[in-house]
């Protein structure tokens, strides 16, 4: 399957990863991407491609031509949390299909937008596979059996490399899932860790991913403390987001080829049995 990708959030490390996962896997990279007005940057070399870099206040004026020479294009983005709604709306606008791996922005507002207009897309806080697995298994806990942690208390602890600037997507969609257990806990209660010394001495991060981890553990204590769970997923480097948004990719260009494309998640992906 030919199929044209443009990978929006270039320069950023994970637009980088993408865009050279893209190409190792076949996928045809258009040489421009949108990217924040605050990048001083006009071009980059990404996988061996001149990128040129649109800013928010050029692309209104390129996109028709782009479109017209790649018309099934499909946007990929990992920008900024500050421009998901934006970015959102410039591609349901232009009648672009995306896939969205940026998290933060208002979740709500994005799903309704892409649910109104029946928008081709797949939005997922997280493009790990076994990651979204685990997420579908915290669920089925919450749905199956919403009372087996009566009583227990939850704590939520996230590290990710200093530069990330908003709360773990995941961990928010796992926090909602507890808290259909009755768990009386917000997202404001995850623990953020962003300091170095903290993710090298007590999140155990080996020092050569501080750049790009995201390593997230959920505890779970009975009121008398003397039981504990506990839930961990730690990665290491962004490879796997990058292979799982190129499946995501795949998996939408396929909905598009067969006319049932509309908004998917992760989910959907997973339980297409497309990802590799």
């Amino acid at each position: 399957m030919s199929v044209f990708v443009m990978v929006n959030g270039i320069p950023g490390n994970m637009g980088r990863m993408v865009a050279e996962t893209c190409v190792a896997r076949g996928l045809n990279l258009v040489p421009f991407s949108l990217t924040g007005e605050m990048i001083e940057e006009t071009e980059a070399n990404v996988a061996g491609k001149w990128i040129s870099l649109l800013k928010p206040s050029s692309r209104e004026n390129l996109i028709t031509d782009i479109l017209k020479k790649y018309p099934d294009l499909i946007c990929i983005d990992y920008t900024h949390p500050s421009a998901v709604n934006d970015n959102a709306a410039f591609y349901v606008k232009h009648n672009i299909p995306f896939v969205m791996g940026t998290t933060g922005g208002d979740r709500s507002v994005l799903n309704e937008l892409v649910a109104k207009h029946k928008h081709p897309s797949v939005i997922a806080p997280n493009m790990a596979k076994q990651i979204v697995a685990f997420q579908a298994m915290i669920e089925y806990l919450a749905t199956e059996f919403p009372t087996a942690f009566s009583d227990y208390k939850l704590s939520v602890v996230e590290s990710h490399q200093k530069t990330k600037a908003d709360t773990s997507g995941t961990a928010k969609a796992v926090v909602a899932s507890f808290q259909k257990m009755g768990f009386d806990f917000s997202e404001s209660n995850i623990e953020l860790v962003r300091d170095e010394s903290q993710q090298l001495g007590r999140m155990k991060v080996p020092a050569q991913d501080l750049t790009g981890h995201a390593f997230h553990t959920y505890s779970l204590d009975s009121a008398d403390k003397s039981v504990h769970f506990e839930f961990q997923h730690n990665v290491c480097g962004r490879h796997v987001y990058a292979e799982g948004t190129v499946d995501a990719v795949l998996f939408l260009a396929g909905e598009l080829k067969k006319g049932t494309a509309r908004p998917f998640n992760m989910m959907d992906v997973l339980s297409s049995g497309k990802m590799r």
